[in-house]
C-alpha cells in the first residue's frame, strides 16, 4: 500500500460555485450540495441564492447560482472528478457549450492557489480566466467572503465586484439564503 504524504492529507479550503437553469433549479442545487456531503466533502457556508440571466443568450432559461466554502482533503483533480460525476448524477448532459444545464458545479478557489491543469484532455484553470466578468460567481462569493483576494492578480473581490458594468450588476438578483 502506498503511503500518502503528509501535505496530501492536509484539509483545503475551497470554493465552489453551482448552477442550474433546468428543472427544479432549487432541487437541483440542494441534490448537489447533499451528492458533495456524500464524498465527505464538508460544506462550511453557503451564498444565498442568486437569479441570473442565461448566458451568452439571454433568451435561455435563467440560472439559480450559489457559492460554497468547503472544506476537503482531495487533491483539485480528485474534486473535480466528484464535480462532474454529481453533475451527471443529476442529469447534466454535456453537447454544446453554454447549453442550458441542470447542474454545473466549478472550482472556484481551490486552497488560494494558481492551478492550470489537463482533465479529459481538456485546459483547466483555478480560478477559472474568465472569472473577474462573472456577477453570477462574484457576487455570491463576495457575499460569503468579503476579504477575498484572487490568488492571481491580487484584486479584493470589491474591486472585482465594482469593476463589473451595470448590465452585469442588473443581470443578478439575490433571492433568498439556501
Amino acid at each position: 500500500m502506498k503511503k500518502q504524504g503528509i501535505l496530501e492529507n492536509q484539509v483545503k479550503l475551497s470554493y465552489l460555485a453551482l448552477g442550474s437553469n433546468l428543472g427544479n433549479k432549487f432541487h437541483n442545487l440542494g441534490k448537489a450540495k447533499f451528492e458533495l456531503e456524500k464524498y465527505n466533502i464538508k460544506i462550511l457556508k453557503s451564498s444565498s441564492n442568486f437569479l441570473s440571466v442565461s448566458w451568452p443568450d439571454s433568451s435561455k432559461p435563467q440560472f439559480l447560482n450559489i457559492v460554497l466554502k468547503i472544506e476537503t482533503n482531495m487533491s483539485v483533480i480528485e474534486l473535480l472528478k466528484i464535480c462532474n460525476l454529481i453533475e451527471q448524477k443529476l442529469g447534466r448532459i454535456r453537447s454544446k457549450k453554454n447549453d442550458p444545464r441542470t447542474c454545473d458545479i466549478d472550482i472556484i478557489d481551490y486552497n488560494n492557489k494558481i492551478l492550470d491543469f489537463k482533465y479529459n484532455n481538456l485546459d483547466f484553470s483555478v480560478p477559472h480566466k474568465e472569472l473577474v466578468y462573472r456577477s453570477f460567481v462574484l457576487m455570491p462569493l463576495q457575499e460569503i467572503l468579503p476579504k477575498w483576494i484572487h490568488p492571481e492578480t491580487s484584486d479584493s473581490i470589491e474591486d472585482l465586484v465594482n469593476r463589473l458594468s451595470d448590465e452585469q450588476k442588473k443581470s443578478i438578483l439575490k433571492i433568498k439564503k439556501s
